[in-house]
């Protein structure tokens, strides 16, 4: 597996990292249905075999169990592995899901993220999304402050847009921003993914092929009922169609190089030289190896060009996410 410097300061990370958000199973609010806890540790230690080194998770993927999850894997492997996880996304004893960046939260998010994971330091330490009722330089200061107490390694950002990623850069360096990114999702190109290679941010994309709408096998109806897609702006007609009749377009695409569509998606993120990585969901150790065809090789030209004009063809314009209305996702 290759490896990418995150930004200018930070360490050296595979090109895919594992994502966990699926691991916290059903019953949440977010959740891709059920999951076999066994299943999924398997798929975290197969990924560190096949060389990944790290694991992207978040407080309140199944409301703290994926981070579980996480720690139960690691026990014995924590040094093949760096973690990264998120904070300030937070939940009442309903399940109701919420956003709370107050310092005095986050402290205790941090020590119940140290615990789930049974560690004593984290890697990664991001803001899951902005809040807007805490300034943005009053959070800020508090993770700089994790780092200074020595409970976090770096420190980064998950859905921020320029001028918030600016606000924290003017106070501390940030080492990473997580945005969504991926062929039918593009709206970073434009200003983010620039500003965060002058300023040696690193970049760590999530959903790299769109919640699995972009692996080249899915099927809406296959679904659990309570998983979140059913309900997703990018899985509602006449979207959803257009999306899957752009797949089907790139399949002969992917073919040229004995490439999946979903590896020719994984591919195409990490082209762009600011990303250092991109997150990947396996929730079986079967699909490891798979998705994992996505990094080492290159698309080339013509055939770059070839998806665009497929894009232009058959999407147009980038779909509109509204982030209230959006998964807390990293």
């Amino acid at each position: 597996m290759d490896l990418r410097q995150l930004g200018s300061r930070g360490p050296q990370l595979s090109t895919i990292g594992f994502g966990a958000w699926a691991l916290g199973g059903a019953g949440w609010r977010f959740s891709w249905g059920a999951q076999d806890t066994q299943d999924s540790i398997a798929a975290i230690q197969r990924a560190l075999d096949l060389g990944v080194n790290w694991i992207d998770t978040a407080a309140v993927y199944g409301l703290g169990y994926a981070e579980e999850v996480v720690g139960q894997a690691l026990r014995g492997r924590r040094n093949q592995a760096l973690i990264a996880t998120k904070c300030g996304r937070v939940w009442d004893a309903d399940g109701n899901i919420s956003t709370n960046l107050h310092p005095k939260n986050m402290r205790q998010e941090l020590e119940d993220s140290l615990r789930r994971l049974d560690v004593d330091v984290i890697d990664l330490y991001q803001i899951h999304w902005p809040d807007p009722n805490i300034p943005i330089e009053e959070v800020w200061g508090q993770m700089t402050r994790f780092v200074e107490d020595g409970k976090v390694r770096y420190i980064g950002v998950s859905n921020f847009d320029l001028e918030q990623l600016q606000r924290c850069e003017a106070i501390h360096h940030v080492d990473s921003l997580q945005p969504p990114y991926s062929l039918i999702r593009r709206a970073i190109e434009a200003d983010l993914l620039p500003y965060c290679a002058a300023q040696g941010i690193g970049v760590i994309v999530y959903s790299p092929m769109q919640s699995g709408l972009l692996s080249g096998n899915f099927d809406i109806q296959r679904l659990a009922p309570d998983d979140w897609r059913r309900n997703g702006p990018f899985f509602q007609e006449p979207q959803l169609s257009r999306n899957l009749a752009f797949v089907e377009r790139l399949r002969p695409i992917a073919q040229r190089y004995g490439k999946s569509v979903g590896q020719l998606a994984i591919a195409w993120v990490l082209r762009q030289a600011a990303v250092t990585s991109a997150i990947v969901g396996f929730r079986q150790p079967d699909q490891v190896a798979q998705n994992l065809g996505g990094a080492g090789w290159t698309i080339e030209s013509n055939d770059l060009a070839q998806i665009e004009q497929v894009f232009a063809d058959t999407i147009g314009v980038e779909t509109k996410v509204e982030t209230a209305s959006a998964p807390s996702r990293s």
